[in-house]
């Protein structure tokens, strides 16, 4: 799918879901990494990632490019288009957009890590539950201000 194709797609998508016209430029954005797309506020433009597209195949474009057109006809209303907004939520659902894009099949999975670290409490025996390691040196109990020592890791499967 080259540019031109893009933009005859955005266009047609637009005035069929929304009933309202896409005026600006809709393009291929080969730097994006993370996401499917993204609306620019400043210039009105609507850029998309292609590995998507190569991926995934037609439908997935499809839903990204409501996505990113929700965010355009909001902004350009004045209405609320971030994310967290209900008018942006309502409108999504309205037009069947998903509200984020699945994993690319060839980027790694991010993977949390799977452990508890405790610390107690020396003056008052208050237990703490942690993902992240705390520095003993640095910080003291919130309840007596006694100093913390780590009590053990657990390592969840």
């Amino acid at each position: 799918m080259e540019q031109q194709e893009l933009q005859s797609l955005v266009e047609k998508i637009s005035v069929e879901s929304f009933g309202k016209q896409f005026r600006h430029i809709a393009s291929f954005n080969p730097r994006l990494r993370s996401t499917g797309g993204r609306y620019l506020l400043g210039t009105h433009n609507i850029e998309i990632n292609k590995k998507y597209y190569e991926q995934l195949g037609v439908k997935e474009l499809v839903g990204i490019i409501k996505h990113e057109l929700c965010h355009y006809h909001l902004h350009l209303e004045g209405k609320g288009y971030q994310h967290r907004d209900q008018e942006f939520k309502r409108l999504l659902k309205k037009v069947g957009a998903p509200r984020f894009c699945a994993q690319l099949p060839d980027r790694p999975v991010k993977r949390t890590s799977k452990r508890i670290l405790l610390y107690q409490c020396s003056k008052c025996q208050l237990s703490y539950r942690r993902k992240r390691s705390i520095d003993t040196s640095r910080y003291v109990c919130g309840k007596c201000r006694g100093k913390l020592t780590k009590i053990k890791e657990i390592i969840l499967e």
